[in-house]
């Protein structure tokens, strides 16, 4: 590995992780608080990461490549009031009627195969019945 090459990939590095520490910053989790009269509101975010990188040579020719991504999405708030405070998680609409259905699906299926299961038992236990000739 050629000594420019190794250079531009810590440099690449040293940038990337300059990008992250400002980004982490407890402001970006926290944010501002909010006074409504005897209230005070604080937002709450998650921050999800995703990176990858590569290298590769082919016939001679090599290259190199990566590439990442950032999300901030809002979990919920704090709330501040008479002394106390109380997490409040903010609940997707979406989301919970997505588990409803998925809910009710996997409890369809999960009784089907109760049924079947309780049914071919049944037909097993069953005596067999022959019939004589006389």
């Amino acid at each position: 590995m050629s000594n420019d090459l190794l250079t531009g990939k810590r440099q690449f590095i040293r940038q990337l992780a300059e990008k992250l520490e400002a980004s982490a910053a407890v402001k970006t989790i926290y944010g501002d608080p909010i006074d409504r009269g005897e209230m005070t509101i604080i937002p709450v975010a998650k921050i999800l990461y995703g990176f990858g990188g590569g290298e590769g040579d082919k016939d001679g020719q090599g290259g190199a490549g990566g590439g990442g991504g950032i999300k901030v999405v809002p979990i919920g708030y704090i709330e501040l009031k008479n002394g106390e405070s109380k997490f409040q998680p903010i609940r997707s609409t979406a989301t919970t009627i997505a588990l409803l259905v998925a809910g009710g699906v996997a409890g369809i299926l999960l009784m089907r195969g109760l049924r079947s299961f309780f049914q071919s038992n049944h037909r097993e236990s069953q005596p067999v019945k022959t019939t004589s000739e006389t």
